[in-house]
């Protein structure tokens, strides 16, 4: 496998370490997306009037982490990101970086995160041959990324020695129900590998320009925060989020058919519904269902197979009265519609 418009400088560092032998078997590991991403945007000739452009993908990468730092979930060996590169005119890039905090912001709020720490990772100034590129290209990226943050009015720290090899970015840590941060949005600005993969454009004046990129990811590594949701709510999901929403239980077995067609009539509305149908007491089946953390009971028995209607009991709330398949369908729509928490 060959990769021609890689310059020199940058093929040992992206390719070298990435082919490994294991049971005899050799793997070529993909350590991250951006090149393959850049490749594609030099695929023909750009105008200034395509940009920006931006492109995103789940796409899974290969980190080789020392198996004493593993942790479940949280700590891998493979993950899946959802990357994406943008790729824009420097005029461009302090509106496309705000946009990207705007959306960061926006998912956070929606998984029910309201609290992080912002921290801003920059070169170690006693070790820049770590980095690759010159001093006027990692300062000019810093400052927008500062410009940004500042613009956003969200106070930082400035993190030296923490920023990847080619260029600063904005590291957002989520912190979780316990006060503990999770490493979650990267926003990152790179003036250095556009110069390495001359990534170029052609501007207004007919001339070839230097593109900037931005690397981002909102949620991480998708395994890393499933790990973080779950220890954030205690297993303890909103509706919209919970993989069971709504557990139906029947008090006899007489009433399983009836139990059986409430369930249809929400798998209808595309909510995600169990029956306990199980020859176990009514209390054990609730007492199970609450231990699962699941955010609705619809209890079943000879009066509301009668009336047509479902108990209800909610989480954390127990009993909350009788209705109709069709209000507890639309009660369980608003609650997932507006992803309450």
């Amino acid at each position: 496998m060959t990769f021609p418009d890689l310059q020199p400088p940058l093929k040992p560092i992206v390719y070298s370490k990435i082919l490994q032998r294991v049971e005899d078997q050799a793997y070529l590991l993909k350590p991250m997306n951006c090149p393959f991403h850049i490749l594609m945007y030099k695929s023909k000739t750009r105008s200034y009037r395509d940009l920006p452009i931006r492109w995103a993908e789940l796409g899974t990468v290969y980190r080789y982490e020392r198996s004493g730092v593993l942790h479940g979930m949280l700590r891998v060996r493979g993950f899946t990101q959802d990357d994406a590169h943008i790729f824009c005119r420097p005029d461009q890039l302090e509106e496309e970086i705000l946009e990207v905090l705007d959306l960061a912001e926006f998912m956070l709020t929606t998984f029910g995160y309201t609290e992080y720490e912002i921290e801003l990772s920059v070169r170690d100034p006693e070790a820049k041959e770590k980095y690759i590129g010159d001093d006027a290209v990692w300062e000019q990226a810093e400052a927008a990324l500062v410009r940004a943050l500042e613009q956003k009015g969200w106070s930082y720290s400035r993190q030296e020695g923490e920023a990847k090899f080619y260029g600063p970015a904005i590291d957002i840590k989520i912190l979780d129900a316990l006060g503990r941060g999770w490493q979650g949005p990267t926003i990152q600005v790179d003036f250095n590998e556009p110069e390495r993969f001359d990534v170029t454009y052609i501007g207004e004046d007919g001339e070839e320009h230097r593109a900037v990129m931005i690397h981002r990811t909102v949620l991480g590594a998708m395994e890393r925060f499933v790990g973080g949701l779950i220890e954030h709510y205690a297993g303890a999901f909103p509706a919209w989020l919970a993989p069971v929403q709504v557990v139906v239980i029947p008090i006899a077995d007489a009433q399983i058919p009836y139990a059986h067609r409430v369930a249809e009539r929400l798998l209808r509305e595309d909510f995600r519904v169990e029956v306990d149908d199980r020859n176990e007491r009514v209390g054990y089946k609730i007492r199970e269902a609450e231990v699962q953390k699941v955010p609705y009971m619809l209890v079943v028995g000879k009066r509301e197979v009668a009336d047509g209607t479902v108990s209800v009991r909610k989480r954390g709330e127990g009993d909350i009265g009788q209705m109709s398949s069709e209000e507890f369908c639309k009660r369980l729509r608003a609650e997932v519609e507006l992803k309450a928490l």
